[in-house]
């Protein structure tokens, strides 16, 4: 089985999930909190892809990672072809969350067995 930062990079890198894209540079990780909380964290039996459905655990787990929360270079990726799409999903009112660490890159993701527990 996948450990979190593994299984966290295989939904961003998904083509199935609206709630968690990279960040324009590929360097953060950007998640749209309340639709995430329905579609990834709202699973349940064998769907369920988290240890956890409370969205306090799963920021949690980030920080034990070694993720640490981000203001900036949070717009969606303009090369997404999904991007109109996102745009009309993700509503004004939206809480667009930003994580970065040094070891989840888009571009290396050789750097990813790096990203360990702290």
């Amino acid at each position: 089985s996948l450990c979190f930062p593994q299984k966290l990079w295989k939904l961003v890198e998904s083509h199935e999930f609206r709630s968690v894209w990279w960040s324009e540079s590929g360097k953060c990780v950007a998640i749209d909190e309340e639709l995430f909380k329905e579609e990834v964290l709202g699973r349940g039996g064998p769907l369920q892809i988290f240890a956890t459905r409370n969205m306090k655990s799963f920021l949690r787990q980030l920080n034990l990672y070694g993720f640490s929360n981000m203001q900036r270079d949070c717009k969606r990726s303009a090369s997404l072809p999904e991007f109109l799409a996102q745009e009309a999903a993700a509503s004004a009112h939206s809480k667009i969350l930003c994580y970065y660490n040094p070891y989840f890159n888009r571009e290396h993701p050789h750097l990813l067995e790096k990203c360990k527990r702290r």
